[in-house]
C-alpha cells in the first residue's frame, strides 16, 4: 500500500476549490459565512470553537482558492463568502441531482402506498 501512496500524491489543499473544501472544518466555515455576514477572525474562532491559529490556517486555504474574501479594518480582518467560487462544486454535483430526486420520489410513493394499504386494512 505504501507504494500506491507514493505514486498517487494528494493534490495540495490550495490547488482548487474541491481540495480546499475537502476538509470538514473548512466546510463548516463556508456554511458559517453563507449568510452573507462579514465576520472577524475572532467571531469565526468563537463560532467554530477552534484555536485561532487553526482557524487562520483554514481561512488562508479558503482565501487562496477564492472561496472567501477578506477586508482589513485596522488590525482586524473580516471574512465573507465568495459564493461564486463554489460554482465548480455545483456544476460537478448537478448531474447527480436527478438521481436524488427520483430516489426521493420512489420513497414517497412507497410510503404513500403503505399508508393506503394500512388505511384499507383498518
Amino acid at each position: 500500500m505504501r507504494e500506491y501512496d507514493r505514486a498517487m500524491a494528494r493534490a495540495s489543499t490550495t490547488s482548487d476549490v474541491f481540495n480546499a473544501v475537502a476538509e470538514p472544518r473548512r466546510r463548516d466555515i463556508v456554511v458559517l459565512l453563507a449568510d452573507g455576514q462579514l465576520r472577524s477572525v475572532g467571531q469565526i474562532v468563537e463560532s467554530m470553537q477552534l484555536a485561532q491559529p487553526a482557524v487562520s490556517k483554514h481561512l488562508a486555504v479558503l482565501r487562496s482558492v477564492g472561496v472567501v474574501n477578506v477586508e482589513q479594518r485596522g488590525k482586524e480582518r473580516f471574512y465573507s463568502l465568495n459564493a461564486g467560487s463554489l460554482r465548480p462544486l455545483h456544476d460537478w454535483v448537478q448531474p447527480f441531482e436527478k438521481l436524488w430526486s427520483s430516489q426521493l420520489d420512489r420513497i414517497k410513493k412507497r410510503a404513500e402506498k403503505k399508508a393506503a394499504e394500512r388505511a384499507a386494512g383498518n
